[in-house]
């Protein structure tokens, strides 16, 4: 990632270029591919979730289902190069500072290809915000407007 990215430029990273970007590893590494991104606008990414992660042995036995924190967790990851692609915040760790109007709106279980939508809508300083959604099949599991602090 140490090329110049030109404006409007529509990147895409695999699992080791987003480690490269967020400090996260298994198991907490929830996003596999960026699959779209905009520096300063927006990313399209997924999560492929199997009945081997650790979550879904215990949510819950006998019907796993993901986290509605974990779903949370994913779409902050997913946001993670709309940022760390702008030479001002490139290196820095985002940190959630806050959530809001955060809807469930389907179940995401395993075998289901987790994808999310990230678009920012501002960023200002250190201090950032953006809409997130995911989706299973088409279909809107959650949406969540957040706000990461860079350090």
């Amino acid at each position: 990632m140490t090329e110049e990215i030109k404006e409007g430029e529509i990147l895409s990273f695999d699992t080791m270029q987003i480690m490269e970007m967020i400090p996260h590893r298994y198991p907490f590494l929830l996003v596999d591919r960026i699959t779209e991104c905009i520096p300063g606008k927006y990313a399209k990414g997924y999560k492929n979730l199997t009945m081997n992660e650790e979550f879904f042995q215990g949510h819950f036995p006998g019907n796993p289902v993901m986290p509605g924190v974990l779903q949370l967790e994913a779409l902050a990851q997913c946001s993670a190069p709309v940022l760390m692609c702008l030479p001002e915040y490139k290196g820095k760790l985002t940190l959630y500072a806050g959530v809001d109007n955060v809807r469930f709106k389907n179940i995401v279980r395993p075998g289901d290809r987790f994808d999310m939508v990230i678009e920012l809508i501002k960023a200002k300083g250190p201090i950032c915000k953006s809409h997130g959604t995911g989706y299973v099949n088409g279909k809107v599991c959650i949406e969540a407007d957040m706000t990461v602090a860079l350090k």
